[in-house]
């Protein structure tokens, strides 16, 4: 039976280049819709630029140019980027248009006219300077739990306290550096709660992975809050309906920009809309996504979609972080790897299989180890499917003229070949690509064996062993075709190019069951070359001296300010008094009860002390232990609700920042030095 599927990634947020972080995703969605459409099914992909919010109004401001002008020019990098990658949307759109103004603005009519919405007046901070309201990560100051300074308006990252940005102390807007002043506003809340049966239900299906439904769950032990979907002018978005001067959270339209995208490619290739989005549908609609935005798609998303009689997603599939050589990536170590650094140096078809060997169809971090990636490439695309093409091939064309013999040399093993496409095919359906990977590298080593078994090469020099030659090589070509088929999801551009040496027609996912032979190839022509390690130097050195834009990293949510002043001055005197050591973790755990705090045991020469630190986003613990940072060594202890803290670690975070960073000194520092 053909399926109808609808496949989405993430959208980019339209403020920054495309990161190998962001690449992950696309190149996970990309590999199950083309291997969809090798089954026969019919599969439509679409993604959009997000395009609104205050850090685009912002960053737009500060480069002297009008928003849409700015989102235009990124709109066409990440174009650019991901066909580069090869990347095959059926359209992709950008939020800022007329099909997402329409169709925002009738999802919020249904909601307010189901009673789904409610209208109150809030208290929030104001920039006087700006003469703008400010949002959460907008405002910064000292935690009113810890004192911990230069903190943001919601959550405290050393702490881990979570409270309202009018509870900091001494609070500063990011933007101008002006004290806020608070003044009321009237705000729009979309009543999540109205919903609780239907999510419970949804996540009780198999539409998203256990881990995510249970992180879920916990929202309901809490009870569901209203969200408030309203921002206050001046704002880059849509306008709200019958209410001046207030705008659409972007988180509002941005997913509801994966129904515009679909709608512009309805309109230009004359599809039904509604078949794809009405309630009852019995079409698929499946989501990608990070699993940072889980909370989004998972839980307000669906309940939007309920709530205006749309239908839900069939599935929404998380994946984890990237990290490079087993860390954050770092603009110093020149791990923070932009799409067109990569481009601009390796072969994209390396990475879409080394990510591919890594994706599980689980929400666990990936590591790209860049010594693994090159020696993993080299062995099992160059080394063993290339190489079966290239040894093989040069047989046929030299003593047969290109053609192929009349039969197999193994049919049995040829057929086990075609037997393991069902078991390759379900790791495929549920990204399970690591699975999949590994079971069609077994096949290549096995047909590699028997090349090497049968010796080819030894039998040419012998005289009238010609057909057996050209039958065993023969085996090895539709061997070969046989992998180039289940590798064609990850490796369109080389499947192409395979279709057009062997010259037998498109591999579809069913073309095994059709042998080659007695037919012509076309001469065999290099498919891949080895990775060398110069390239990826040449790599991390262009990206040490590339600065990603400003919100590269971040997810499409007004994180992060698109730009952070400089702190007021402080004297010379005022900094002498910060001592700051060299510090070893030496033992690194979770907090019970606290969700961004670690408990570090840090040896700082003369003695040990013990801090809490807000990087549990960032870190494992048992990445931790044995490695040097620093620490502000006499910063008064302090009694916190899990024990008391002995100064604090420094980390790094800000805009463009996939996360925090923990400062690390070079080799040769030792514990208990002084940091001047």
């Amino acid at each position: 039976m053909t399926r109808r599927i609808l496949v989405t990634s993430a959208l980019p947020y339209a403020n920054g280049p495309i990161h190998l972080g962001h690449m992950v995703e696309y190149i996970q969605t990309d590999i199950w819709a083309r291997f969809q459409r090798m089954r026969g099914h019919e599969v439509h992909y679409v993604c959009a630029d997000d395009a609104h919010g205050t850090p685009i109004m912002l960053r737009a401001q500060n480069e002297g140019i009008t928003p849409e002008a700015l989102i235009s020019r990124i709109g066409q990098e990440h174009r650019a980027d991901f066909a580069d990658f090869l990347i095959g949307f059926d359209h992709y759109h950008v939020t800022h248009s007329e099909e997402n103004r329409v169709l925002a603005e009738a999802v919020y009519r249904a909601l307010r006219a189901g009673g789904h919405i409610a209208v109150r007046t809030i208290r929030q901070a104001y920039d006087p300077v700006k003469e703008m309201f400010l949002p959460d990560r907008f405002i910064k100051g000292e935690c009113p739990k810890c004192g911990a300074p230069d903190q943001y308006g919601d959550s405290c990252e050393v702490c881990g306290a979570t409270y309202s940005p009018t509870d900091l102390k001494n609070p500063k807007s990011a933007i101008s550096g002006a004290t806020p002043v608070e003044r009321e506003s009237e705000h729009y809340f979309f009543k999540l709660g109205d919903f609780e049966a239907v999510l419970k239900n949804w996540l009780a299906s198999s539409a998203v992975q256990p881990e995510i439904a249970a992180k879920m769950n916990e929202w309901f032990a809490a009870g569901l809050q209203d969200w408030d979907i309203s921002r206050d002018a001046p704002y880059f978005g849509f306008a709200i309906p019958d209410a001046p001067g207030k705008y659409f959270y972007v988180w509002l339209d941005a997913p509801i920009g994966y129904m515009a995208s679909f709608k512009a490619l309805c309109q230009i290739k004359g599809m039904d809309f509604d078949a794809f989005w009405k309630r009852g549908s019995e079409t698929e609609l499946w989501h990608f996504i990070g699993k940072d935005i889980a909370y989004f798609h998972t839980l307000f998303w669906p309940a939007m979609l309920a709530g205006s009689q749309h239908r839900l997603p069939t599935c929404v599939r998380a994946h984890g972080f990237l990290t490079v050589n087993g860390q954050k990536m770092s603009k110093s170590r020149g791990t923070f790897i932009m799409a067109r650094s990569f481009l601009n140096h390796l072969n994209p078809e390396a990475l879409r299989y080394y990510f591919a060997a890594k994706l599980n169809g689980t929400v666990e971090d990936i590591d790209l180890n860049l010594e693994d990636f090159m020696l993993r490439v080299n062995a099992d695309l160059v080394g063993k499917v290339v190489n079966l093409a290239s040894r093989t091939a040069g047989f046929i064309q030299r003593l047969f003229d290109g053609r192929l013999a009349q039969e197999l040399h193994d049919p049995a093993l040829y057929h086990e070949f075609v037997a393991a496409g069902d078991s390759i095919a379900a790791a495929y359906e549920a990204s399970d690509t690591a699975r999949a990977m590994r079971e069609i590298m077994a096949l290549a080593d096995r047909a590699n064996q028997y090349i090497d078994q049968h010796k080819p090469w030894a039998l040419a020099k012998e005289g009238g062993r010609e057909e057996e030659v050209q039958a065993i090589c023969t085996q090895g070509l539709n061997l070969f075709r046989v992998l180039m088929t289940y590798l064609k999801p990850v490796l369109p551009g080389m499947a192409q190019k395979v279709e057009a040496f062997l010259h037998f027609g498109e591999l579809t996912w069913d073309a095994p069951h059709q042998l080659m032979l007695h037919h012509v190839i076309q001469p065999f022509e290099p498919l891949m070359t080895r990775i060398e390690k110069d390239k990826i130097d040449a790599m991390l050195e262009e990206n040490k001296t590339t600065l990603p834009g400003p919100a590269a990293a971040a997810p499409a949510t007004e994180a992060k300010p698109a730009i952070e002043p400089i702190a007021e001055t402080i004297s010379i005197e005022d900094f002498a008094k910060i001592d700051l050591r060299i510090a070893r973790i030496v033992k690194a755990e979770h907090v019970e009860g606290a969700d961004k705090l670690l408990r570090l045991t840090l040896d700082i020469g003369s003695e040990t002390r013990n801090v809490f630190a807000g990087i549990k986003s960032a870190y494992k613990p048992e990445d931790l232990e044995g490695r040097l940072t620093v620490m502000v060594a006499n910063l008064a202890p302090r009694k916190m609700k899990f024990g008391l803290s002995e100064g604090m670690v420094l980390a790094a975070s800000g805009a463009g920042a996939p996360g925090l960073f923990i400062l690390s000194p070079d080799e040769g520092a030792q514990p208990g030095m002084r940091v001047k």
